[in-house]
């Protein structure tokens, strides 16, 4: 039994299944003809494929067959059939495994997994899903998209849709029950902080306000985040709110609604210094909280500031002082932290020392705002540097105060203080790993729906940190998102069968580690 290649008038070959037996040739089969190369060897596969199944013999009948199989496929395949599988396949993971997939959007679950991937702008976006995922989307549908993802801020659009969880709610949902689970069902301590993220444009509007910038970028309108997380930085809640508010107006709306929502039992609030003001203070205690706040030991009054400077502290020495009734202040004094105040007192004198040497301070210019208290007036016209009152500031070189109305000891204050570098650490990971700033949107729920995006991939990105974590992986998570970028896989069609295939391209070491850390 063996193929024959029969060649016909018309300049076709047919493509022939012969049996030679009792010294006579018989066709078995014929696979049809064709004048086309490539057509007459899948002719040729048949044929053998034919024969094989006959005969029942092994590939050694054909030794060139294989390698021609081989050839024949990768000559057929295109760029479209090989598909950048990665990011789904990592970050789409701990997606569905936080509880995301419940959120019925696979529009959402493109932005979020693309934020991780290659975060940018939504056009950004749009070219990478289409480069590297194959999904064709208008920035027109993404637009529609993020005005309905948050509902609260459209009353007729709320009051229609009421018996509707919007995305933002569902997204908090699921990061608080998550959050929980990986505390060991209980959120004990939560650390609350704010930064501002800035827009490229000029206008100004409802939201979009300038104001002090803690990027530097005092020019630009901006926002202000608020963001609570629980310890190591798990999230739990945020709010935006307008660009020029108040920060301490800020604190006790969003620790209301996300402790009314889910039901916190009355954690121990930790925030810095920024939030430290009596209203505060106040709706804390009325709403049943203990808290830790960072203290300004300079600002207290008079009688607090002489017990802190008769306390005469040496380094790494801590004190304990009866604030009031329901408070106590906690201070201490470290080495580093007197060398980090020198170093910034001696910066903003060199500054203060150029602005007095140009001429351009007035009479308005002294004043307590920062630096501008070491400034005095000579006469009716002349500014100077006030050094005697630069170096009496020394004393307090060192000194950081803690507020709060605990029962814990001073170093469980100051130890639980400390972790609040949990959330400053978030919203650096937000702006330089997911790049949550500049905001290019102008629309309320437009500048939410990114928002919202960000947030869930931080969410995941803290899950693919703790997994790295456990498994002491030399893995950052900057280079799984690369790592990821260069996983493929292909899509083809088996010639028998003719039904689509997806097969994953071999993983280097690297890779099959963090295949193994997710779990495939």
């Amino acid at each position: 039994m063996f193929v024959r290649k029969k060649h016909n008038k018309g300049g076709s070959t047919s493509i022939l299944v012969v049996d030679k037996s009792h010294n006579s040739y018989k066709i078995l089969k014929n696979f049809g003809c064709s004048s086309n190369v490539i057509e007459l060897k899948k002719l040729v596969a048949r044929a053998e494929d034919f024969i094989l199944e006959k005969t029942g013999l092994n590939n050694s009948l054909f030794p060139e067959k294989e390698d021609e199989a081989i050839l024949e496929f990768t000559s057929t395949i295109s760029n479209s059939q090989i598909q950048v599988i990665g990011p789904e396949l990592i970050f789409g993971r701990l997606y569905d495994y936080i509880g995301y997939n419940a959120i019925d959007s696979d529009l959402f679950r493109h932005l979020v997994l693309s934020r991780l991937a290659s975060p940018g702008s939504k056009l950004k976006t749009i070219d990478y899903l289409s480069r590297y995922q194959g999904v064709n989307l208008s920035i027109d549908k993404i637009y529609r998209f993020l005005d309905n993802l948050c509902y609260r801020k459209d009353k007729k659009q709320e009051d229609k849709i009421k018996d509707q969880a919007d995305i933002k709610s569902q997204v908090e949902q699921i990061t608080f029950e998550h959050t929980k689970s990986v505390l060991g069902g209980r959120v004990d301590v939560v650390f609350y902080d704010m930064t501002t993220l800035y827009f490229e444009t000029e206008d100004e509007d409802d939201l979009r306000k300038t104001g002090f910038s803690k990027d530097g970028k005092h020019q630009n309108p901006q926002i202000f985040l608020g963001l609570l997380v629980g310890m190591e930085g798990n999230a739990i809640g945020y709010e935006i709110f307008e660009g020029n508010i108040f920060e301490g107006n800020t604190f006790i709306p969003l620790l209301k609604r996300i402790g009314k929502r889910f039901n916190l039992d009355h954690p121990i609030v930790i925030a810095d210094s920024g939030l430290l003001s009596k209203k505060n203070i106040q709706g804390l205690e009325e709403e049943g909280y203990e808290y830790i706040l960072g203290a300004r030991p300079k600002n207290e009054s008079d009688k607090i500031k002489q017990q802190i400077l008769n306390l005469e502290l040496k380094y790494n020495q801590i004190a304990v002082l009866q604030r009031n009734e329901r408070t106590r202040l906690i201070i201490s004094k470290t080495e580093n932290r007197a060398k980090k105040d020198y170093h910034n007192r001696k910066r903003g004198l060199a500054r203060l020392t150029k602005r007095v040497n140009s001429g351009k301070l007035t009479k308005s210019s002294i004043n307590n705002k920062g630096y501008n208290k070491y400034l005095k007036l000579e006469g009716e016209v002349i500014i100077s540097i006030d050094e005697d009152k630069f170096q009496k500031d020394q004393v307090w070189d060192g000194i950081k105060g803690y507020v709060t109305n605990t029962k814990l000891n001073a170093n469980e204050v100051i130890a639980n203080y400390r972790n609040l570098w949990y959330i400053e650490r978030a919203f650096r990971m937000s702006k330089t790993d997911l790049r949550v700033r500049p905001i290019y949107h102008r629309l309320y729920n437009r500048i939410e729906a990114h928002i919202t995006i960000c947030f869930t991939a931080y969410t995941i990105m803290l899950e693919m940190e703790r997994r790295l974590k456990a498994a002491n992986s030399r893995i950052s998570i900057n280079r799984a998102s690369e790592i990821s970028l260069n996983m493929y896989q292909i899509v083809f069609q088996l010639p028998k069968s003719k039904t689509f295939r997806k097969q994953l391209l071999k993983m280097d070491p690297e890779q099959e580690e963090l295949l193994k850390i997710i779990g495939i």
